[in-house]
């Protein structure tokens, strides 16, 4: 099995001043479960080359065995450091798209017409799709076939307000993942704050928060897995 995992390639908090991007264990703890598998795994983002890392989630309180061991993998490294282009890939060539989260996501794949091309393809594919924690909000100018919002009617979760509130950067995003979710018709649900949520719904998955990376990972794995069946 194939896996593309799709990163950020924005590195700025809004007017902040401050550096955001990738949150490193929403890659880590999928990467290594993908890695278990079996899988084959290729990283990409918009403009290809190292992604920025939300320096916050490398700091000593957000570090988990995941990371510590991410860090330390010279093949995963190397990985991290040659992203290939999103405008370069094609949905015939993996059997699933995984979307770590951060804050980088909700500026620049939001936004990105071959994220919600890469989206939509393979989802009309018959493949499945992962997304967590901000990731979600990727979902926002995705559509069905008819031209309705991909997520309308469809089970979802996502960052919530209420941690968005917690890290106090309400006013700083661009949207928030939960209410976006909802204004696009989807069935929004979440757990309680930092608690693992993953909810599925045919072939989309999605998480709520980091704690729900690993999760969600296992959920996409049986998916395909049972798909190749």
């Amino acid at each position: 099995m194939k896996v593309l995992i799709v990163l950020t390639s924005h590195g700025k908090l809004g007017d902040t001043g401050r550096k955001t991007g990738f949150w490193l264990e929403e890659l880590a703890a999928p990467y290594y479960r993908f890695k278990e598998a079996g899988w084959q795994i290729v990283l990409a983002s918009p403009q290809g080359g190292r992604p920025p890392l939300d320096p916050k989630s490398n700091e000593p309180d957000f570090q988990t065995d995941q990371t510590r061991r991410f860090e330390a993998d010279p093949q995963a490294t190397e990985a991290l450091a040659h992203t290939v282009r999103l405008d370069s890939v094609s949905t015939d060539d993996f059997d699933t798209v995984f979307y770590p989260g951060g804050h980088g996501p909700l500026w620049d794949l939001a936004e990105d017409t071959n994220s919600a091309r890469l989206i939509e393809t393979t989802l009309r594919s018959g493949k499945p799709l992962a997304l967590v924690c901000h990731a979600p909000g990727v979902l926002r100018h995705t559509v069905n076939e008819d031209g309705t919002p991909l997520v309308r009617g469809k089970q979802v979760t996502g960052f919530a307000n209420s941690e968005e509130a917690a890290v106090q950067l309400t006013k700083v995003v661009p949207f928030l993942v939960e209410d976006e979710l909802k204004d696009l018709g989807g069935l929004y649900s979440k757990a309680g704050d930092w608690e693992p949520h993953v909810v599925q719904d045919g072939l989309l998955i999605t998480g709520q928060n980091p704690a729900s990376s690993a999760p969600v990972a296992d959920a996409l794995i049986k998916v395909v897995t049972t798909a190749g069946q």
